[in-house]
């Protein structure tokens, strides 16, 4: 029996390994198909490229570029935070409803017949857009992911910046795992802003000192945006705005050269969203836009779903939705502004940080280490999240006030049974955590 069993397995094994050979080697064959069509696009129609790249911010910062610089110009931005060698290519060949197929909601082996028919449609149209010419965007705005070695450097082969941004890196970089260190994850974004021409723009983030280390790496002009003295875009008088016992947004102003405007922001939250606002207001300075203008274009700035988004929970409670990823840096922002803002109890609902290889414990200890200052109870999700709960039950929170389940659907449960009236929750974790299911359980609508 016990042969039979294993020989069953060897077999089940053998034609795993023949699909997923067959699966890379078609993946291999789109992503080459997409690659040329876009090169050959970009060549036909000139746009200007605006990338982004870093650790944290990509997708906030591209929404916020795109608030800006639509007012003046026809733009395209990259969809549900695509920024890989198959989204990248399909925001550069057109916008696509059927984009999401290939977003981190879907598992890479669902919906094979739609996406299928999906690249078809992307090829005939983009060889079409090629034979008559049609109307194109006048600037891209593209995010650049780095989750390998070398990943930039192919994106790049695609399509090259005229202006590059780069949001943040940090200590302990997400996607740390597959480097040999946060170093070797600097130089590989620093490819975006090497591969400038010298009449483009690096814009970096003054503030992050890993971001800034970069800057001999380039021969384009250089903008910078933060709140130290010394940016050039510089965020001042930072305020997370609350009335009548609630959170209402943010403000703050952003001064250059001399003027200021100030900016307002309803229904975001944390210095993160301020860092993606000034880094579009030097996007929007570069296109000869000024600050009043970029300031009134702000106002039409919604992040994405599940960064830093505050919604009514059930128990008149407020819940700050930040459920689509995580990495240590994030993690210690999202928990400086649940410190901020008004609640009668702070409840962390934190799960773990992936992708970040032997820095693990060390980074979810220093998370705990901060979460024991600043929140009354604290529910940890999955096993890395553990040491979050350990090392705050050893920096002061009462082991009764603490609470750790394996996954998000064993928490969502006691999440709702343990809220009360005027509670301000945090959700936070790597997207695989799956804790929008919290998010869902507690939300009021």
């Amino acid at each position: 029996m016990n042969n039979i069993s294993s020989a069953t397995e060897g077999g089940l094994e053998k034609e795993r390994r023949v699909h997923s050979s067959r699966d890379s080697v078609s993946m291999k064959f789109i992503k080459y198909v997409l690659r040329r069509l876009a090169r050959l696009i970009i060549w036909r129609y000139r746009p200007g490229i605006v990338g982004i790249t870093g650790s944290v911010g990509k997708t906030s910062t591209k929404l916020a570029i795109e608030a800006v610089l639509k007012k003046e110009r026809k733009v395209r931005a990259s969809s549900f935070s695509l920024n890989d060698a198959i989204g990248l290519p399909l925001t550069i060949l057109g916008e696509w409803d059927e984009v999401k197929l290939f977003s981190r909601e879907y598992k890479s082996g669902e919906n094979r017949s739609k996406k299928i028919f999906f690249l078809v449609k992307v090829v005939v149209t983009s060889v079409l857009r090629l034979i008559f010419r049609s109307q194109y965007p006048e600037i891209l705005i593209l995010e650049y992911g780095a989750d390998h070695p070398g990943d930039l450097k192919y994106l790049l082969d695609i399509a090259r910046p005229n202006l590059s941004v780069i949001t943040a890196i940090g200590d302990i970089p997400v996607h740390v795992e597959f480097f040999s260190g946060p170093e070797e994850v600097a130089r590989e974004k620093s490819r975006l802003i090497e591969y400038l021409p010298s009449a483009g723009f690096a814009i970096l983030n003054f503030d992050d000192e890993s971001v800034m280390n970069l800057k001999e790496r380039t021969r384009a002009h250089l903008m910078t945006f933060g709140f130290a003295r010394g940016a050039e875009i510089r965020i001042t008088a930072f305020e997370n705005r609350k009335g009548e016992g609630k959170p209402l947004g943010i403000s703050f102003k952003l001064e250059y050269g001399g003027g200021f405007v100030p900016v307002r922001l309803d229904g975001v939250f944390g210095k993160s969203q301020a860092y993606s606002a000034a880094a579009a207001a030097c996007v929007g300075l570069v296109f000869g836009m000024n600050l009043v203008k970029i300031s009134e274009a702000l106002k039409y700035y919604v992040p994405a779903d599940s960064r830093m988004q505050l919604m009514p929970g059930i128990k008149y409670t407020y819940v700050i939705d930040d459920s689509y990823n995580a990495s240590p840096l994030s993690m210690h922002a999202a928990l400086d502004t649940l410190r901020g803002l008004p609640g009668n109890r702070k409840i962390a609902v934190l799960g773990d940080m992936l992708e970040i290889g032997k820095y693990t414990i060390e980074a979810h200890e220093r998370v705990g280490r901060l979460v024991a200052k600043i929140a009354d109870i604290l529910i940890t999700v999955g096993p890395r999240a553990k040491f979050i709960a350990e090392a705050a039950r050893d920096n002061g929170l009462r082991k009764r006030y603490i609470y750790s389940f394996d996954t998000a659907d064993e928490a969502k449960s006691a999440v709702q049974d343990l809220i009360k009236k005027g509670d301000l929750i945090l959700i936070k974790a790597s997207h695989a955590m799956e804790l929008h299911k919290v998010v869902e359980e507690i939300k009021a609508f």
